[in-house]
């Protein structure tokens, strides 16, 4: 029973319990770690250890931290030692779980989307929004990807996404002068850029609210050396299929086994409504490409993804293809303590972690597996369509793919010869206007 002297501790409880989001924890677990933290006298450092247990196993719905809470410490262990012994016996169970082959058979995820009711706001900014990828690291591979930020926040509901991690969850913003900005950007008429609208929100979701995709198409027209790169998990594609595309857009779509749409992707479009959407651009003649990211180890992950790539091969042909990307899971520890906080029913976290490139992933031997049998399973298109690894360090490249880049500037010269290529090989294939 708590005393008048624990109230103190009761208010350092409840500010981990907030800053943590462990309020979302039922209150019958909360009443639990109480009880526990009043007789082992946790410090505040290790009821957050506790508590990030405790969401894990909330939200894997694997079992709750009272069903794991070890037994009770061995005979003359006292203080800090017990502590020590039922902290370190609780992480061996959580790092246990947290380590095998997730499964998502039966697993239900919540009723409701753990995002609430979106509102869409226009709001001026400072600036384009256009610059380098922020996820590029000089320790990958990586392609040098420019991003603009069309919109900013997405309003689909990844348990993954680090979009989550830079906006207000249920805030999406528009800038009324978005257009504008755009077209008095000035570029090198002699330079090949790169250009993607997918990191700060989905590309076609919105459709051309705001005039946005109006404003996209009239700045790849105006500038051919734009390699302009609109990314999807959206089956919204009714401006494409009514709108003239300029041939140098690519339409790509990030891809996913069902289990993992429908567990781990909420609100996004499914994965027959995603290729459909995909085959009906490519018969208007626009380049699409795939980004196979990320795939997730789980139990029959294999088949799956056998299964998707089998899809993928039955439904097109290497020339409607620009590229396929491989990526798996990363997470910074941003984007983490976001995932805890939101409390939704997800297995995301369930895996084994380690430190890659000061963020944390899959070990490699586990990332080759993944990356390998992908690859393997689209034989038809290799030599023909461009594939690479995105965010992925160096090491992994030969072993998956028989081949590497000495350098971020020969991958993107590789990268941008290739789609520049695609581009050609579409205008040839384009009818000639009607005077």
């Amino acid at each position: 029973m708590e005393s008048k002297n624990d109230q103190p501790y009761r208010h350092k409880f409840n500010q981990v319990i907030h800053q943590a989001g462990l309020h979302l924890l039922p209150q019958r677990e909360l009443s639990f770690i109480y009880e526990q933290a009043l007789h082992f006298h946790f410090t505040l450092q290790e009821l957050r250890q506790i508590g990030e247990i405790a969401m894990d196993l909330a939200c894997w719905r694997d079992v709750s931290l009272r069903d794991a809470w070890p037994k009770r410490p061995p005979p003359g262990y006292q203080g800090k030692q017990a502590r020590s012994w039922v902290l370190n016996s609780l992480r061996t169970t959580w790092e246990s779980r947290r380590s095998s082959l997730k499964s998502y058979a039966g697993f239900e995820t919540d009723v409701k989307p753990a995002r609430g009711r979106l509102e869409v706001l226009f709001r001026a900014k400072h600036g384009l929004g256009f610059g380098r990828c922020p996820v590029a690291s000089g320790n990958t591979r990586c392609c040098n990807l420019l991003t603009l930020d069309a919109v900013e926040n997405c309003g689909f509901d990844c348990s993954y996404c680090s979009i989550q991690s830079f906006y207000r969850g249920d805030r999406v913003y528009f800038d009324p002068g978005f257009a504008h900005k755009l077209q008095t950007l000035q570029l090198d008429p002699d330079r090949v850029y790169h250009v993607g609208t997918g990191q700060s929100s989905d590309s076609l979701m919105w459709g051309n609210k705001n005039g946005t995709l109006d404003t996209l198409m009239e700045f790849a027209r105006h500038h051919p050396n734009v390699i302009l790169e609109l990314k999807s998990k959206s089956k919204n594609i009714s401006y494409l299929l009514k709108n003239s595309v300029p041939a140098n857009v690519l339409c790509t779509w990030s891809l996913n086994t069902p289990a993992i749409i429908e567990c781990e992707e909420r609100r996004t479009a499914g994965l027959t409504a995603r290729l459909d959407a995909a085959r009906r651009v490519a018969d208007q003649g626009i380049l699409v490409g795939f980004h196979l990211h990320p795939i997730v180890h789980y139990s029959g992950w294999r088949d799956d993804y056998a299964e998707l790539a089998g899809l993928l091969q039955d439904k097109f042909t290497p020339s409607e293809i620009a590229m396929v990307s491989l990526g798996t899971l990363t997470f910074t520890a941003k984007v983490i303590r976001k995932i805890r906080q939101r409390g939704m029913k997800s297995k995301i976290l369930q895996m084994p972690m380690v430190e890659s490139n000061g963020k944390l992933s899959y070990p490699n031997a586990i990332k080759l597996e993944l990356f390998r049998h992908a690859y393997g399973h689209l034989p038809e298109w290799h030599d023909r369509v461009f594939f690479y690894l995105c965010m992925e360090e160096l090491a992994l490249w030969k072993p998956v793919f028989g081949y590497d880049y000495h350098s971020n500037e020969q991958f993107e010269l590789a990268m941008e010869a290739s789609y520049l290529n695609k581009i050609r090989q579409r205008k040839m294939s384009m009818p000639m206007p009607m005077h």
